[in-house]
C-alpha cells in the first residue's frame, strides 16, 4: 500500500500554516513561503493552507508548520489543537510537522509558561519545557546529526524555555554557539515531526532543511535546484555567532 503522507508528482504539495494569527513571531510563517516557492522551482504544485484559530484542522494536508508565540498565545494554540486534532490525526498516518519555539514545545508532552501554568502538550515529541532562570536571545549555531544533513543550522533565539528530552526524541545534534535546549543540543525530533527553537525564518535560512522537510512530504529527495544558496548569508551568520554558548 503506498504511503498516505506521500503526494504523487502529479498532485500538488499541500502545506498546512497552523494558527498563523497567534503563532506568528519573528515572521515564521516566513517557512510556509520557503516551502512553496523551493517546491515550484521545481515544477511541482505546492498550496499553502492557513488554519486560523476557531477552525477546524484538517488531517488531510502533507506537511504542517507552526511558528512562535508568546505564553498566552501558546496555550490558546494548544487548547485549540487538543479540541480539533486533525494535525494529531495527520502524524498518524505519516505527516511531516516542523514546530518553531512556542510550536517546538506545544508538540511536546508539556510546557510551563512563566506564570507558573503546566499545559499539557500534543505528545508528538518526547520533550518537556520549564522556563529557565533567564532569556536565551542571539544567534545559534548547531551541528546537526549526520541523517539531517552536513552543514551547520544556524538562526537567532528569543526564549525562556528551557527542553529537556524524554527517550522517545532525539535532539538535532550538539549546540556550537547560543542555548537552544539549555543542556548543549538544540530542537528535537521523532519520525517525522521535527522542533527547534531557531528563527530567521529558519528555513530561509537554511535551504538543506527545507528539502529535507519537502523530501519527507514527497517521499524522495527533492532534486537538486540550479540557484547560488545563499553562503554568503550563512557565513555572516556563522561569524555572528562565535560566542560561546550560553545556558
Amino acid at each position: 500500500m503506498a504511503d498516505p503522507a506521500r503526494t504523487p508528482p502529479d498532485s500538488a504539495l499541500r502545506i498546512g500554516l497552523v494558527l498563523p494569527d497567534i503563532l506568528g513571531t519573528y515572521s515564521d510563517a516566513g517557512n510556509a513561503q520557503v516551502l512553496r516557492c523551493r517546491t515550484q522551482w521545481r515544477g511541482i504544485a505546492a498550496t499553502v493552507t492557513e488554519i486560523r484559530h476557531g477552525e477546524t484542522v484538517p488531517s488531510s494536508l502533507d506537511l504542517y508548520l507552526l511558528g512562535g508565540g508568546e505564553d498566552d498565545a501558546q496555550a490558546l494554540a494548544v487548547n485549540h489543537l487538543r479540541a480539533h486534532p486533525g494535525l494529531q490525526q495527520a502524524v498518524a498516518r505519516g505527516a511531516a510537522v516542523f514546530g518553531v519555539c512556542a510550536g517546538f514545545q506545544i508538540l511536546g508532552t508539556q510546557f510551563t509558561t512563566s506564570d507558573g501554568a503546566t499545559h499539557t502538550g500534543l505528545g508528538l515529541l518526547d520533550a518537556g519545557t520549564t522556563p529557565g532562570r533567564r532569556r536565551a536571545v542571539g544567534e545559534v549555531v548547531v551541528d546537526v546529526a549526520a541523517e539531517l544533513g552536513t552543514e551547520p543550522l544556524t538562526g537567532f533565539e528569543n526564549h525562556l524555555g528551557r527542553s529537556r528530552l524524554g527517550i522517545g526524541s532525539r535532539p538535532l545534534g550538539p549546540v556550537r554557539a547560543g542555548t537552544g535546549n539549555g543542556d548543549g543540543t538544540e530542537g528535537a525530533l521523532t519520525g517525522r515531526v521535527l522542533g527547534t527553537y531557531l528563527h530567521g525564518p529558519v528555513l530561509a535560512r537554511n535551504p538543506a532543511l527545507a528539502d529535507l522537510l519537502l523530501g519527507w512530504s514527497l517521499g524522495a529527495p527533492p532534486a537538486a535546484l540550479p540557484l547560488p544558496e545563499i553562503g554568503a548569508l550563512r557565513q555572516e551568520r556563522l561569524r555572528a555567532a562565535k560566542r560561546g554558548p550560553r545556558r
